[in-house]
């Protein structure tokens, strides 16, 4: 995967060079024609080789002797220029406005000399052609000059496919030796990111660090917060498997019990020596064991639907101190508390909540009732409400350590075996119900001092 990586990016380094070489190329050779181009129609404009030219259309010819009309004379005035017009032999036979030092006879020679060379100090020259003569129109101190390049076609193509084929190579190697410097640099990281996700799938959650992250020092540093988000979730999950499975097995195991009551009962109904006294007995412990499974299996689907949040809440504003006020009234009328030591304090007299109050309700019930139920007689529960909390203590007997942190996590009853009120569920259900209003649930216990039940809003 690593020399995958430094290939593909190496080809992509050598593929740019080699494609802003081409388009170089195809610019250079664009402007270059682009200028060509332009340079003749600069001609073809305003120069002095267009008036050259152009300027036949201002002679005329008088018995057998060219003559200058007036326009070309002003022509000439106005462009600062003179005439001269040679016959066949080269010898002058007209002229207009021609310097004194100007030459009464031409060579061939020596016109192709002047006017190919431009090389006189004073003037440019500048040649045109009308019938049987030809004329030479002179600029003095003229800006425009001629450029003359030999060229050996066949040698220049050769020496440039040279040029051009060593550029390449040149390029190519110097990109094949940068590109193969970085794609290093970059490509290790790279690679040991592809190789760190791997790890991950495979449910490796070690945090690595490379000695050079170089630029992916943040992308590492995710990747390490990622994985160690992952273990907890694998840890969360597994510990959540193992609570779902001791759930239903202990479940399981509280459902046995009654149903072989109701079985062992309902085959004694069936004897026909049972009497009409017993057989009231025998259907009022069915009817009490139907009632359990019927609580224990509600009260397993709410806490799975709590867990899940497939259970909306019906919120309302509600006064806490009148709501948990009522429910402590509530529990003393019970004939089962009416004798216990239930006081209730508020330090929070305008403090409002949304919340179910349904659900609410079940949860704390739950926890007083736990309080009062798992103690002796004698003990007092004191309910306190403060602004940002609400607090259950007691002074029983307390929670064993062993089993403190237990209470909440799975399903579990304890070790008191003296009392089986409930389904053993209360504890989770009352755990859920608060956490699913956004509050949270603590616990605090002492073995012989009592126990603490702190609920934070």
């Amino acid at each position: 995967m690593k020399w995958k990586l430094t290939g593909s990016y190496l080809f992509s380094i050598i593929s740019i060079i080699l494609i802003v070489f081409i388009v170089n190329t195809i610019i250079l050779i664009s402007m270059w024609y682009s200028e060509r181009s332009r340079a003749m129609d600069g001609v073809t404009s305003d120069s002095a080789e267009t008036f050259t030219r152009e300027f036949t259309q201002y002679l005329s010819m008088n018995n057998g002797e060219p003559f200058v009309s007036q326009n070309g004379k002003q022509a000439l005035e106005a462009y600062d220029a003179w005439l001269q017009i040679l016959d066949g032999n080269g010898n002058v036979v007209s002229s207009y406005q021609a310097p004194a030092t100007a030459s009464t006879h031409y060579s061939a020679m020596e016109i192709v000399h002047k006017y190919k060379y431009m090389d006189d100090e004073l003037n440019t020259y500048f040649l045109g052609e009308y019938e049987d003569f030809s004329y030479i129109v002179g600029l003095p101190d003229a800006e425009e000059r001629r450029v003359v390049f030999m060229i050996d076609a066949p040698s220049f193509l050769s020496y440039a496919s040279e040029f051009l084929l060593i550029i390449i190579i040149v390029d190519l190697v110097i990109a094949g030796v940068i590109g193969l410097l970085f794609s290093t640099i970059l490509t290790k990281p790279v690679n040991t990111m592809i190789e760190r996700i791997s790890q991950l799938k495979q449910q490796n959650f070690h945090s690595q660090q490379p000695k050079k992250p170089g630029l992916f020092k943040s992308v590492f540093s995710n990747l390490n917060d990622v994985s160690e988000t992952l273990s907890k979730n694998e840890s969360e999950r597994m510990k959540l498997e193992k609570m779902r499975n001791e759930w239903i097995s202990n479940a399981s195991h509280d459902l046995k019990t009654p149903l072989a009551s109701v079985r062992g009962y309902a085959e004694l109904l069936r004897s026909a020596e049972v009497t009409a006294e017993e057989r009231l007995d025998y259907a009022e412990v069915i009817e009490r064991q139907s009632i359990y499974m019927k609580e224990l299996l509600d009260d397993f689907t709410l806490t799975m639907r709590l867990r899940n949040k497939e259970l909306p809440l019906q919120l309302a504003k509600t006064p806490v101190e009148a709501f948990i006020k009522e429910l402590v009234i509530d529990l003393l009328n019970d004939p089962q508390f009416e004798g216990r030591n239930i006081s209730f304090k508020s330090e929070a007299q305008d403090l409002e909540l949304s919340i179910d109050q349904h659900l609410m309700k079940r949860a704390l019930l739950n926890l007083i009732c736990n309080a009062l139920i798992h103690n002796e007689d004698d003990t007092t529960v004191a309910v306190t409400i403060q602004t940002d909390a609400l607090f259950i203590e007691d002074n029983g007997k307390g929670i064993p350590a062993g089993e403190l942190e237990q209470i909440f996590d799975r399903y579990y009853r304890g070790t008191d075996t003296n009392n089986s009120h409930g389904t053993g569920l209360g504890m989770a259900i009352s755990r859920d119900i608060i956490e699913a209003h956004g509050m949270t649930l603590e616990l605090v216990s002492q073995t012989g001092k009592g126990t603490i039940v702190k609920i934070s809003f």
